[in-house]
């Protein structure tokens, strides 16, 4: 697949615009009486066509814009927003955020970010990079990739479509401290649902390549191949006995343990006390051969921004080392409710990725089932079982029973059950098998036991 250079948005020069109309509601926000305002222009297009059986099913066509103001009058805060950015639009936008400001309750920890904390350098993180594909080319493209799940084999017989997502857009972020930045970005994916078998005995399963350069997406034969061979490898589904045994979560579902960490550790759970991690800054909550590293700055992921959502630089940091909390993932606003500073997470965290010095380059996939040994593979959740004020986890599940390091057969309608902070400190190996999913990366993770109810 290859990246075309031509952007459908007219980036440059709407960049130049959209600084203005920044500079435009600050200034209108001061003379209302403002003591601070920040403001954010933005503007995006994409396309999604989704296949089924070689026909199109559907074709949506975006284009989104949008004015967010919010203003200070103290401690008291109001936001507005507005799509129309004529003149009149932006004073009106910026009046009625002024007027929500005046009439709510003074919150103390409300306001700007500190200016010592602000970005004031804009590396090229290398994030646009716009596909200028057509609807009829996308079809293709899905077509290809379902055609090559039909031909896997003849069990199956039916897919849930194929899908093509393309999407870019850019904006522009100001403040009254001084801070004015953006950036244009692109996100793209192509993903296929092949299902195997017929009547009672049907499984469905699937597969996605994303990335935000269009050419580095994966081959649509070989996503939907790929689909197809797990889809075709549920068909000896079938449950096993209740009792407690070693899991090993496949990467993709790994990365949710990330998802987790970030989840208890953010500033937003912590001032709740809604957090089994409340009090953990610089306690042991993993296994002691676990790091989980922050990196903002990895040209062309996902995950990465020179500056978070308010304006506050980015940093690369060790959030665990050694299994040893860190740091946490705080807002401005989130960190003064905990007397602290901002980590520059507001919007959420930038390329995490979890790793155990106990990793060798040879722990692949098939290595990490020969550690386990005996136990449960997960390749599927279901449902959103996670209690993250006590860390009780319950979810459903679909996967394999693997015996001396081999798979067996399918293993459906069971659930697996635990707690997080006994889950993160029982993690035995990290695969080298490392898939990355949105913003974070890990390998296969294995956990020694877990409570398995099956029959």
């Amino acid at each position: 697949m290859s990246d075309q250079s031509t952007s459908s948005l007219p980036i440059a020069e709407n960049q130049s615009r959209f600084r203005d109309l920044v500079g435009q509601a600050l200034a209108h926000a001061k003379t209302l009486g403002a003591s601070d305002a920040a403001v954010e222009v933005s503007e995006s297009c994409g396309l999604s066509v989704s296949v089924r059986n070689k026909d199109i099913e559907t074709v949506e066509q975006t284009r989104d814009r949008a004015l967010d103001v919010t203003v200070f009058a103290g401690q008291r805060r109001g936001s507005a927003s507005t799509s129309d950015f004529s003149g009149q639009a932006l004073r009106e936008t910026v009046e009625a955020a002024w007027h929500i400001a005046r009439y709510t309750a003074e919150d103390p920890a409300a306001g700007l970010p500190d200016a010592d904390q602000i970005a004031t350098e804009f590396p090229d993180l290398r994030l646009h990079h716009p596909w200028r594909i057509s609807a009829q080319e996308a079809a293709r493209l899905a077509i290809e990739a379902e055609s090559a799940a039909y031909a896997t084999s003849d069990l199956i017989t039916n897919t849930d479509g194929a899908s093509v997502d393309t999407h870019e857009g850019h904006f522009v972020l100001g403040n009254s401290r001084g801070f004015l930045g953006g950036y244009a970005y692109s996100r793209h994916s192509l993903s296929v649902a092949p299902i195997a078998g017929r009547g009672a005995n049907m499984q469905r399963d699937y597969w996605y390549t994303a990335a935000r350069d269009a050419g580095q997406l994966a081959d649509p034969r070989a996503v939907g191949r790929y689909a197809a061979e797990r889809t075709l490898s549920r068909l000896s589904a079938r449950r096993i006995k209740t009792g407690r045994f070693p899991v090993l979560f496949e990467a993709p579902l790994a990365v949710g343990l990330l998802g987790a960490l970030v989840q208890a550790a953010s500033g937003g759970a912590l001032y709740r006390k809604a957090s089994f991690l409340l009090d953990a800054l610089g306690r042991p909550v993993m296994a002691d051969h676990i790091d989980v590293a922050e990196n903002p700055f990895i040209p062309g992921a996902m995950g990465s921004a020179p500056f978070d959502s308010e304006g506050v630089r980015t940093r690369a940091r060790d959030v665990v080392v050694g299994g040893v909390l860190n740091g946490y993932f705080l807002s401005t606003y989130t960190a003064r409710k905990l007397g602290m500073a901002t980590t520059g997470n507001a919007g959420g965290s930038h390329n995490l990725r979890l790793a155990s010095r106990l990793t060798s380059p040879g722990d692949d996939f098939r290595a990490m089932l020969k550690k386990m040994g005996t136990g449960f593979l997960v390749t599927e959740l279901i449902g959103q079982g996670v209690n993250y004020v006590t860390g009780d986890y319950s979810r459903g599940a679909f996967g394999y029973w693997v015996k001396n390091g081999e798979i067996q057969h399918a293993v459906q309608e069971v659930t697996i059950a635990g707690n997080l902070a006994d889950m993160f400190r029982q993690i035995a190996a990290v695969g080298a098998d490392d898939i990355t999913r949105g913003s974070k990366t890990s390998g296969s993770v294995l956990i020694e036991q877990m409570s398995i109810a099956g029959k």
